[in-house]
């Protein structure tokens, strides 16, 4: 059932849902949380979509923000807010309200959203796209316990995750994590399986995928050894070698589907590693509610090499210029992470020590 309001306020769009889930035969309200999206226009459908099929395992009032811009200085005085409502198939297992903000009230969402929230129930804000640099801060944000952002989505990814570190919050988590979490089960198992100690590891995938650094940051910052960070044609994550004493340990996957666990005195084993959509990645978000301390690690490793590593535009060492000479090199500084390229074109940078702290 789908009810479209026109020049409306919270208080209607309240007696809708109320109208709407008698309508269909069910006034009980049966949802475990309420799940803002704050996103455009433009990305609106994707992240409703996903969402909508995140509820199926989670049932939630979903409320989608979309701020409209205005075009021109008369339009921007006058404030107006559209809804519509869908309960029922409409809106998979739960409820959810778009809602459409113009002119003035586009600075003040959280005064539209919070009437509509759903009493004694957890919040849970989710920024698709174009995420506030401090989410906990954020008006929106600030309702919320558990706050997602998407660092992949963003135009210079690697130095959003930088901002992300600095003005990291407790209930703070960004999608570019969920999407390592079975990478990290499978090296997890793997390592469990032997008696060996790590010595070296490398991490191989795409150069602007924020999920490679994390992986990267949290097995520095897990197992105390040097990483070493290449780069590959991807798709995502391509492969993760771990040098131990006992011989190597090898998870790879070239086709960004399935992976090839290789460890030193077994066989090789296929295993399912696919790149998983967004339902998927906001579904296990949902599952848990409490501060993720091992990302907030992982997350802090890495901020001072992050920032060396993007600060500045300097050619690297191997870089040559249109005529073949040598284009320049770059200073070398400390990093907790490797960070290098491979192939003959590729951009190398300065090997530095590791960041030495106590094993986790």
């Amino acid at each position: 059932m789908k009810t479209d309001l026109t020049d409306t306020t919270a208080s209607k769009i309240n007696k809708a849902l109320v109208k709407a889930r008698r309508a269909i035969g069910t006034p009980a309200v049966g949802m475990v949380l309420t799940l803002v999206i704050v996103t455009d226009e433009e990305n609106a459908y994707d992240a409703l979509k996903a969402a909508g099929d995140a509820s199926r395992e989670h049932p939630s009032r979903t409320l989608v923000v979309i701020k409209r811009v205005s075009r021109s200085p008369r339009d921007r005085t006058q404030s107006r807010l559209d809804a519509e409502v869908r309960v029922g198939a409409d809106a998979g297992t739960g409820e959810t309200v778009v809602l459409r903000l113009h002119g003035e009230v586009v600075d003040h969402a959280q005064s539209v959203v919070l009437p509509l929230l759903l009493p004694d129930a957890p919040v849970v804000v989710w920024w698709p796209v174009n995420a506030p640099l401090d989410p906990a801060n954020d008006p929106l944000g600030a309702l919320a316990q558990r706050r997602v952002t998407d660092t992949y989505a963003c135009e210079q990814p690697v130095k959003e995750l930088a901002a992300r570190a600095d003005a990291y919050t407790p209930g703070d988590t960004d999608l570019s994590w969920t999407r390592i979490t079975p990478w990290r089960s499978m090296l997890a198992a793997a390592l469990d399986q032997v008696a060996c100690q790590v010595q070296a590891v490398e991490v191989e995938g795409e150069e602007f995928n924020p999920s490679c650094e994390l992986l990267a940051m949290w097995l520095a910052d897990r197992l105390d050894v040097p990483v070493r960070r290449t780069r590959s044609a991807g798709p995502g994550l391509t492969a993760v070698r771990m040098d131990t004493d006992c011989g190597p340990i090898v998870l790879d996957r070239a086709d960004g589907s399935l992976a090839t666990l290789a460890v030193q005195g077994q066989p090789k084993r296929a295993v399912a590693l696919k790149r998983r959509d967004t339902a998927e990645l906001i579904a296990e978000e949902l599952r848990r509610l409490d501060p993720d301390d091992t990302y907030a690690s992982a997350l802090r490793y890495g901020v001072e090499r992050l920032k060396q590593e993007n600060g500045g535009d300097a050619p690297a060492k191997g870089d040559r210029d249109a005529g073949g000479r040598n284009a320049g090199e770059r200073e070398a500084v400390p990093a907790p992470v490797e960070s290098v390229a491979k192939g003959p074109a590729a951009e190398a940078t300065a090997e530095a020590p590791v960041k030495r702290a106590a094993a986790k």
